[in-house]
């Protein structure tokens, strides 16, 4: 088995997420005792979230890099981003190290395009939404993406950061995602990718009108599915 390297801490409660279900895929495969053979830097996401604020993403890049180059000394045979808006920075992190990156953006991609969908509506970060990251590298695999409304973006950012991940979950909060999930149906999408590791703590499949494509679970497969490769 492979040993896969995780960047997390943004927040915690996503890399704990990750956490479980690497290794609850690696026992569901494999049986017995087994688990996932990893290493996991964690970095504290108050000192990444003030970068995101103030714009400054060398300087998160350079965290995260460090972090990356870190896993690979530490015996990581891949790396992964445990996080949807970090990954503005990922070439920086493919840049410091030697061992494969393993995208999260492509593997969404890659599960969206093998569901026959060709569009799809995006929730995540203000940023993850807005900066084009994200929807350029969908567009290089033939996947159209729509954000929400800006005001949509704003009351579905707002509840990332005031409430997700800080492990608070609001029905007033879910019923918001539902109302904006059905708009972005309503506009064309033939699914909603969950682009944010903490919308799962607050909506599934059961609250959109049209399929959902969840980026945590879809990387988290695609690190196992690496992991154990022959």
């Amino acid at each position: 088995m492979r040993t896969m390297g995780l960047i997390g801490g943004m927040s915690w409660e996503s890399s704990a997420e990750y956490y479980r279900l690497v290794n609850e895929s690696v026992r569901a495969a494999l049986g017995g005792q087994h688990n996932a053979k990893s290493l996991m830097a964690t970095v504290d996401f108050a000192e990444i979230e003030a970068l995101q604020r103030k714009g400054d993403w060398e300087a998160s890049a350079r965290i995260l890099a460090e972090a990356a180059a870190a896993l690979e000394r530490g015996g990581a045979d891949f790396i992964a981003l445990c996080t949807n808006t970090m990954h503005v920075v990922a070439e920086a992190i493919e840049d410091a190290i030697e061992v494969p990156f393993v995208h999260l953006v492509d593997a969404v991609a890659e599960s969206v395009k093998a569901a026959g969908s060709t569009r799809v509506g995006l929730l995540g970060t203000r940023f993850t939404m807005e900066m084009g990251f994200y929807a350029d590298r969908m567009a290089m695999h033939g996947v159209e993406v729509l954000v929400p409304t800006a005001e949509e973006r704003e009351a579905v950012h707002e509840i990332i950061y005031g409430e997700l991940t800080l492990g608070k979950v609001r029905e007033e909060s879910r019923e918001v995602y539902r109302e904006v999930m059905a708009a972005l149906a309503a506009r064309g999408s033939e699914g909603i990718v969950f682009g944010c590791t903490e919308i799962t703590l607050l909506v599934d499949a059961s609250d959109s009108p049209v399929p959902v494509f969840d980026s945590t679970r879809i990387h988290t497969e695609r690190l196992v599915e690496l992991a154990l490769r022959p």
